[in-house]
């Protein structure tokens, strides 16, 4: 199924391209809002321990303790945080968020390890060389998705690193989407030529109009819904519109500001959506708060920029 190739097409419009020069970015006039950083990715799974091992045994991360108590998996500048469910989360790629990646520098190589290690793969190597550019040299460009035992998807896509690099989201908009994150969180758009509105198709899956911003060291892709509807039809039925994120294999994004509140009451100010009033977690080493972002997707905002303790 081309379901990979969609997710590889997040790697070539999203991470390929970032280790290559590119132009100067780009950045939305936000100066209303404080400075924010990528700060983690919250997963709901029926074993944690054993979804850390996962990770930590997989791809370039680390096993670690969020706010010195939190069993967490550190992925070089931002975590991955866990909830254990009794039940196991729904996965069906009806919401906003799609998947999200590590980078290999010789992607045959990788697949051959993760396959000898046992890994599950959702969509096996498949090279979309040409999706970028229609004369690009057949094996240039592959990718691959592995598949937890909760079933969320992990990307492995050529690239010149191992690391943790993108986060590939699904949108009914994803211009509008794209500029939701720069003017609140200030992502900066990975190219300089004129957005454009216009449906793309690659092996006759539309992959445009899309958006491929950066964050810190992590790309942010966003795809229209029209790829998965097409990619994923058996997950479709019966149903029109993206889903919330909540309770599914991966619940939600977070995001960090200095200054929760300030940051909260702007948002809120603008008309941003607060599902989560400002809390204490972690025993009350943390602040956090939630927000309803583009196409229902779950926003965890979090007082204190990402670091391993």
């Amino acid at each position: 199924m081309l379901l990979g190739a969609a997710m590889a097409l997040c790697a070539l419009a999203a991470i390929a391209p970032t280790d290559q020069k590119q132009p100067a970015e780009t950045k939305a006039a936000v100066p209303q809002m404080p400075e924010a950083h990528f700060h983690h990715l919250h997963l709901n799974t029926t074993d944690d321990r054993a979804a850390i091992d996962f990770y930590t045994s997989k791809f370039d991360c680390e096993k670690a303790r969020f706010a010195g108590s939190i069993d967490a998996v550190w992925a070089q500048k931002s975590w991955l945080l866990f909830t254990k469910v009794n039940k196991p989360p729904a996965w069906t790629l009806t919401t906003a968020i799609w998947h999200f990646g590590w980078g290999a520098e010789d992607m045959k190589a990788t697949y051959d390890k993760q396959l000898a290690m046992g890994t599950k793969f959702f969509t096996p190597l498949t090279d979309i060389s040409d999706i970028g550019n229609p004369g690009a040299q057949p094996g240039s460009f592959y990718y691959a998705y592995v598949e937890s035992p909760d079933h969320a998807l992990i990307e492995l896509n050529t690239t010149s690193h191992h690391r943790f690099g993108h986060l590939h989201l699904f949108s009914a908009d994803p211009i509008s989407a794209g500029e939701w994150y720069m003017k609140y969180f200030g992502a900066t758009r990975r190219s300089t030529r004129p957005v454009s509105r216009e449906p793309r198709f690659y092996r006759d899956y539309q992959i445009g109009p899309n958006m491929s911003l950066l964050m810190d060291n992590v790309n942010i892709i966003i795809y229209p819904v029209e790829y998965s509807k097409k990619a994923y039809a058996d997950h479709w039925k019966g149903k029109s519109a993206l889903e919330s994120t909540k309770d599914s294999a991966i619940d939600h994004v977070g995001f960090s500001f200095a200054n929760l509140q300030e940051a909260l009451d702007k948002m809120r100010k603008d008309g941003v959506t607060v599902t989560g009033e400002i809390r204490s977690i972690a025993g009350g080493r943390v602040k956090s708060a939630f927000i309803e972002g583009p196409d229902k997707i779950r926003i965890e905002l979090i007082e204190g920029h990402a670091s391993r303790e």
